[in-house]
């Protein structure tokens, strides 16, 4: 990779214009200019055309109908060209050197590694995310949501890939292995493309300073109905792609979705985590993926330690 990596900062929107006005903002101010791409997911506000009057020098795309964030994000992979391409949430205000972490990362870990993940802080101080790492079933975590910035480390948990928050990639590996898996609407996707570039014999770093603060739950509602069965779709779509249920962890995964649905039955009377496996199971019929990646799969997370890496707390009772 060249030293002055050109890089593509891709920003899906879903309406919510008092998010997406202070993100653009910020990836202007970048040290490293940034070629800037706003995916319009049909929205339910006048969100795009106030980026296209505030922002005329930004790339905009409309969606002719609600397409989902993966096939968003996609799209606007697909019209750029950079070397990095750099996956930005609406609700995220990055700080002025990301972009320049981002590139001096990859450029000093060399072609082996094919994605960087940041260092993000929630709004209340504590750290939203430093990647994700998962446990043999495939389930995802966002390593240190929710601990102070002093516990955050870089390699211990494991890492699998960068969350989808702010996800950076080199170009020629998604040319190789494939952008997101456009079956998952939201949630998961960036955890399968991560599964995906592992199996493929790339690595992953992790930056250690805060890269900028995420608001989160902006675009599906953080907790909502929607939210969960839309998490649970990506969950049942990924334990069958990746053959979860022909491993010899087959039945404590069963045991904890079966625990997590049955849960938020009793607790909320909501049937959305059961519906979205359901609907995801469903979906992956015929998607078929290569054996589950040795490399950033944290084996050492048994049933019970599943089960608390569930909960709100878990990173900051730790």
């Amino acid at each position: 990779m060249p030293a002055t990596a050109t890089i593509d900062a891709i920003v899906p929107v879903y309406g919510g214009w008092e998010h997406v006005e202070p993100c653009i903002r910020a990836l202007l101010e970048q040290t490293l200019p940034v070629n800037i791409i706003v995916v319009d997911d049909c929205g339910p506000d006048d969100t795009a055309d106030r980026v296209a009057d505030a922002f005329p020098a930004v790339t905009l795309i409309r969606n002719s109908s609600n397409k989902g964030f993966a096939a968003t994000c996609n799209r606007g992979i697909a019209s750029g060209s950079a070397d990095v391409v750099v996956l930005v949430n609406s609700d995220v205000i990055a700080e002025p050197d990301l972009m320049a972490s981002i590139a001096d990362a990859l450029d000093e870990a060399g072609p082996a590694v094919a994605s960087v993940c940041p260092l993000l802080m929630g709004t209340d101080g504590s750290i939203d995310s430093q990647g994700i790492t998962a446990d043999a079933t495939c389930a995802g975590f966002v390593r240190y949501h929710g601990a102070p910035l002093a516990r955050q480390n870089p390699a211990d948990p494991p890492v699998l890939g960068p969350y989808g928050a702010v996800a950076a990639y080199r170009r020629s590996a998604l040319d190789e292995v494939g952008v997101l898996d456009e079956g998952i609407f939201m949630y998961g996707e960036e955890l399968d493309l991560a599964l995906r570039l592992r199996a493929g014999g790339y690595g992953t770093v992790t930056l250690d300073r805060p890269g900028g603060v995420h608001i989160g739950g902006a675009s599906a509602g953080e907790g909502t109905p929607r939210q969960i069965r839309l998490a649970g779709f990506g969950r049942g779509y990924l334990l069958r792609a990746w053959g979860v249920l022909r491993t010899r962890r087959a039945i404590p995964a069963l045991a904890i979705e079966a625990l997590v649905c049955v849960r938020r039955l009793v607790l909320q009377r909501d049937p959305s985590a059961l519906v979205g496996r359901i609907q995801g199971w469903k979906a992956a019929a015929g998607v078929e993926r290569p054996q589950i990646p040795v490399q950033g799969i944290d084996r050492s997370i048994g049933f019970r330690q599943a089960i608390r890496m569930r909960g709100a707390d878990y990173w900051r009772a730790r």
